[in-house]
C-alpha cells in the first residue's frame, strides 16, 4: 500500500502503520473481516471488527482516489500543462476534494465570462494585475483596445472577470474557504415559496420553519431533516457566513500578504476578490459544506442504524421450539401457524376472536385443539394492530402449563411476506400465512430469520432513506455478516439467506452448499465442505471456523476453532495423555495448559487463549436467554397514560437524540437523551439497547399530538 495511505489511515485509526499495512494485505488476499479479526490476530495487532472494517472502507477509498489521479494527470499531461511539483501535489492528496481542486484550473470548461475575456486577449491584462507586475493597469489597459474591447473600462472588465476565475479556481483559497464554513458556518432554514403553497405538506418541517444553527454543532437528524425537507421542496436552505471576513482571508491568500502597489490595482483586485466570492466561491463552497456535513450525519446516523441493526440481530431467541405464532388482526381475523422446532409450517388457520365478528368461544376452542394437536410450547404474537387483545384473549384460553407466551415485533414482517424470498419458501401460501411465519421464526431465531428482510425495513433507523445508500449497504453487510459469525451457523439446518452471510460464502456458495446438503445428506464433518461445488481451499479457510456441525465425529466441528489449528489442539489433548474429547469441556483441564508452549511463528497468545476459551464451552451461543414480558394491563389507549404513571417498556428503537419505548399501546413513547440520567448521556447506546426490558415514568402527554415524553429518572 502506498506510504501515503497508510499512513494517513494510520492517523485517523490511532493505530500502527504496518497494523494498517498488514490488513491490508490480508484484504488485498480476500481475507473477510470477520476471519481478519478473529483468526488473524497476531497479523493485525488485534485489530477489532469495527478497526477492520474502517481500513476497508479506507482502502477502497484510495483504491478509487487513485484511478481519479490518473484521469487527471492524463488530462492536465494532454494539454501540455503538467509540471513536476503540480504532479508531486496531485500523487500526494489523500483527499478527493482536494484533489478536484489542483485539477479545477485545468477541467474543460462551458462558456465564462472570464472564458469570453481570455478570447478577447485580455489574459495577459490580467496576469500583471493579479501578479503586481503593473502600477497603471488603466495605462496598460489601452494596449489591449480592439473592435471587440472598445475601451479601457471593458478592457478592466474583462481582465477582473478573468482573475475573479482565477481566485475562485485557487486550491489554497478554496480548502480554506471549505473549512471555515464547516467550522464557522451557520445553516439557515425557512419556509420556502413552494412550502407555504402546500402548507399541509410542508407543516412537518414546522420547527424549521425560521431556524439558525451551526453547521460545526448541529445534530446530525436535525441536519438530514432539513436536507430533507429542501429536497421536497418545503423549505430554502443556506449557509450564512461573514462575508467581509471571508473575503479578507480570500485575499491574505491570493496576495501573499503583499501590499497593492497602487489603489488603482487594489480597487481592481478587491472588485475581482469580491464577485469571485459571491458569484462563484460561495455558492460552490456552499455546496460542497453542505456535502461533507451530510456525510458526516451519514455516518452518525448509519452508526446509530448500525448499533440498533446488531442488537436486533443478537436478540434473545426462545430456540428450537414448537411454536404457534399469531399474526394479529379485528376485521379480518387472526392468522395462525403451527411450526415445529426447526420452524417448518405445518399448519395454519384463522381465528376471529375480536370485533366486528367475534367469534371468541370458537377462536378458544381452535387455538386449544392447535396447542394440543401440534404440542406447542411456546406462543408468538405480533405486536402491530390488534397484538395487546390477542394477547389478552390467548392468555384466557387455559393454555397447558409450561406454554410461554411472547410479544414479538413485526416490523419487517410485512415486507417479507411480500418477497421474493418468502415467495420461493411458500409458493403454495398467500402472505398472511408467510407474515405469520415470519413472527413465529423471528421468536425461536431473530437472526436468522432477520437476514431474509432488507435491514431498512426493520425500523430501527433513522432517517436511513436519506443516507448514503451505498454507504449504508455496506455497512450493514458488514453488521449482518458481524453477527452471524459471532452466533456461528448451524451447517446442516441454515437455509440460503442464512449462509449466505457467512465469512466467504455469498449467495452462489450458499445455493451450493444448500443442494449439496439436499443431494447428499446432512454433512458429518468441516471437511466434507470441499465437496461442494465451486468451493474451493480459499472459501474453506475463510468460512469454516464460523459453521456449526452438531454431533460430528470431531467434535471440534462444532466449535470456533478453525480447522488449521485442529492439529494443534491434538497436540495440546496429547501432551495431557488425553484424548481429545476428555479436554473439550473440562475447563480445568483446559486452564492447565501452558500456553507458551504452543506460541510460535504465527500462533500467539491471542489465539491460543480464543482456542482455550472455546474449549471450554464449544458452540455456546453468546446471545442472552430470551426474557417473558408483560405491560401494564391498565392501560390500553393514549388516554389511559397519565403524568407519573411507572410502566414496563421495551426498547424499539434508539437514535441519536433518544429513544423510543413500547409501553402496549399504538403510540410510542421517547426518552429523550436529556431524560436518560441525571449526569450528561453521550450517546443513548451507552444507556440502552434494542428490546431491552426497563420502566418508564410518564413526564408528559400531548393527545392532540399523540406524543409520549417518558424518563428513565423514576424519581
Amino acid at each position: 500500500m502506498n506510504d501515503i495511505y497508510a499512513n494517513f489511515i494510520s492517523a485517523q485509526l490511532g493505530v500502527a502503520v504496518w497494523q494498517v499495512v498488514n490488513c491490508v494485505e490480508l484484504l488485498q488476499d480476500s481475507a473477510t473481516v470477520p476471519f481478519i479479526s478473529r483468526y488473524r490476530k497476531e497479523r493485525t495487532g488485534g485489530l477489532d471488527e469495527v478497526q477492520i472494517g474502517q481500513v476497508k472502507h479506507w482502502w477502497q477509498y484510495f483504491a478509487e482516489l487513485d484511478k481519479r489521479k490518473e484521469a487527471v494527470l492524463k488530462s492536465i499531461a494532454e494539454q501540455g500543462a503538467l509540471t513536476p511539483e503540480l504532479e508531486d501535489k496531485i500523487k500526494g492528496q489523500t483527499d478527493l476534494c482536494c484533489l478536484e481542486d489542483l485539477y479545477l484550473p485545468f477541467r474543460p470548461k462551458r462558456k465564462t465570462r472570464a472564458s469570453v475575456a481570455v478570447s478577447l486577449g485580455l489574459a495577459p491584462l490580467a496576469e500583471a494585475i493579479y501578479d503586481f507586475k503593473s502600477d497603471a493597469p488603466y495605462a496598460l489597459a489601452a494596449k489591449y483596445l480592439t473592435d471587440e474591447v472598445p475601451d479601457v473600462d471593458a478592457a478592466i472588465a474583462g481582465a477582473r472577470d478573468i482573475i475573479a476565475e482565477k481566485v475562485s479556481e485557487n486550491a489554497e483559497v478554496r480548502q480554506s474557504l471549505r473549512e471555515s464554513y464547516l467550522k464557522w458556518g451557520v445553516v439557515a432554514s425557512r419556509q420556502s415559496r413552494e412550502g407555504a403553497a402546500k402548507s399541509e405538506e410542508s407543516d412537518k418541517y414546522r420547527n424549521y420553519f425560521d431556524h439558525r444553527e451551526p453547521l460545526s454543532r448541529i445534530a446530525s437528524h436535525r441536519l438530514l431533516a432539513i436536507l430533507r425537507g429542501g429536497n421536497e421542496g418545503m423549505l430554502s436552505i443556506k449557509i450564512e457566513v461573514d462575508a467581509d471576513r471571508t473575503i479578507d482571508r480570500i485575499t491574505r491568500i491570493v496576495t501573499k500578504g503583499r501590499r497593492f502597489p497602487t489603489k488603482e490595482v487594489r480597487d481592481i483586485m478587491e472588485d475581482a476578490i469580491a464577485d469571485g466570492y459571491k458569484r462563484l466561491l460561495h455558492p460552490s463552497i456552499e455546496k460542497e459544506a453542505l456535502r461533507q456535513a451530510k456525510e458526516k450525519a451519514d455516518a452518525e446516523s448509519i452508526k446509530v442504524f448500525g448499533e440498533n441493526l446488531r442488537q436486533l440481530l443478537l436478540a434473545p431467541p426462545v430456540g428450537q421450539k414448537r411454536t404457534m405464532a399469531i399474526d394479529p388482526g379485528f376485521r379480518t381475523g387472526c392468522k395462525v401457524v403451527c411450526l415445529d422446532a426447526q420452524g417448518n409450517l405445518l399448519h395454519n388457520d384463522t381465528i376471529y376472536p375480536h370485533p366486528p365478528v367475534s367469534e371468541k368461544i370458537m377462536a378458544m376452542k381452535k387455538i386449544s385443539n392447535m396447542v394440543q394437536a401440534y404440542k406447542i410450547e411456546v406462543i408468538a404474537i405480533g405486536s402491530g394492530t390488534a397484538g395487546r387483545e390477542t394477547e389478552n384473549f390467548i392468555k384466557k384460553v387455559g393454555l397447558p402449563q409450561g406454554v410461554r407466551v411472547y410479544s414479538v415485533s413485526e416490523d419487517g414482517a410485512s415486507v417479507y411476506s411480500a418477497s421474493s424470498v418468502a415467495r420461493e419458501e411458500f409458493p403454495q401460501y398467500d402472505v398472511t400465512v408467510r407474515g405469520a411465519v415470519s413472527i413465529g421464526r423471528r421468536l425461536m431465531d431473530p437472526l436468522s430469520e432477520l437476514v431474509k428482510i432488507d435491514p431498512k425495513s426493520i425500523g430501527v433507523g433513522q432517517y436511513q432513506h436519506d443516507v448514503d445508500q451505498t454507504l449504508l449497504k455496506e455497512q450493514l453487510d458488514m453488521i449482518v455478516e458481524s453477527c452471524v459469525s459471532s452466533v456461528g451457523v448451524n451447517l446442516n439446518t441454515a437455509g440460503v439467506y442464512l449462509l449466505q452471510y457467512v465469512s466467504g460464502i455469498g449467495p452462489a456458495l450458499a445455493s451450493a452448499i444448500v443442494e449439496h446438503r439436499n443431494a447428499n445428506g446432512p454433512f458429518t464433518s468441516r471437511e466434507q465442505l470441499l465437496g461442494v461445488k465451486r468451493l474451493g481451499q480459499k472459501a474453506f479457510q475463510q468460512c469454516a471456523g464460523f459453521l456449526r456441525i452438531s454431533g460430528a465425529e470431531n467434535p471440534l466441528d462444532n466449535s470456533a476453532v478453525h480447522p488449521e489449528r485442529y492439529a494443534l489442539v491434538k497436540q495440546m489433548a496429547g501432551d495431557k495423555g488425553i484424548e481429545l474429547h476428555s479436554l473439550i469441556g473440562d475447563e480445568s483441564l483446559c486452564d492447565s495448559i501452558d500456553l507458551s508452549r504452543y506460541a510460535h511463528g504465527d500462533v500467539g497468545l491471542p489465539t491460543l487463549q480464543d482456542i482455550i476459551k472455546e474449549l471450554k464451552k464449544p458452540g455456546r451461543d453468546p446471545r442472552e436467554a430470551i426474557k417473558v414480558f408483560e405491560f401494564d394491563d391498565k392501560i390500553r389507549t393514549i388516554e389511559d397514560v397519565q403524568r407519573g404513571m411507572i410502566l414496563p417498556g421495551i426498547v424499539t428503537n434508539i437514535t441519536d437524540f433518544g429513544a423510543f419505548v413500547d409501553i402496549g399501546i399504538k403510540q410510542n413513547g421517547l426518552i429523550h437523551v436529556s431524560n436518560m440520567a441525571r449526569t450528561r448521556v453521550d450517546t443513548p447506546h451507552k444507556i440502552l439497547k434494542i428490546q431491552q426490558q426497563i420502566e418508564v415514568k410518564v413526564i408528559d402527554v400531548d393527545l392532540n399530538r399523540g406524543r409520549i415524553a417518558l424518563s428513565l429518572i423514576l424519581d
